[in-house]
């Protein structure tokens, strides 16, 4: 299968900001004041689930983004 050159970039930039996002969040997340991560120190079952949402996402985001640098070094390539 080959992707457009539009399409390449739409991915790696989406794996990008994936990773933009979710760790600005992560950060956020480990410094939360307002109780709902931590509870006397200890992580809350809303910190282990946004946690887990953080880790499938930089998954997600590196595939997806993996994929979109795939097509732009194919389109290259092929150039």
């Amino acid at each position: 299968m080959k992707l457009s050159r539009l399409v390449s970039w739409f991915l790696l930039a989406f794996g990008v900001w994936s990773w933009v996002i979710w760790v600005t969040f992560v950060k956020n997340l480990i410094k939360d004041g307002s109780g709902l991560a931590f509870d006397d120190g200890h992580p809350t079952a809303y910190f282990w689930v946004h946690l887990t949402l953080a880790v499938v996402s930089f998954v997600l985001g590196t595939v997806i983004g993996g994929i979109g640098l795939r097509g732009l070094r194919a389109l290259r390539r092929t150039s």
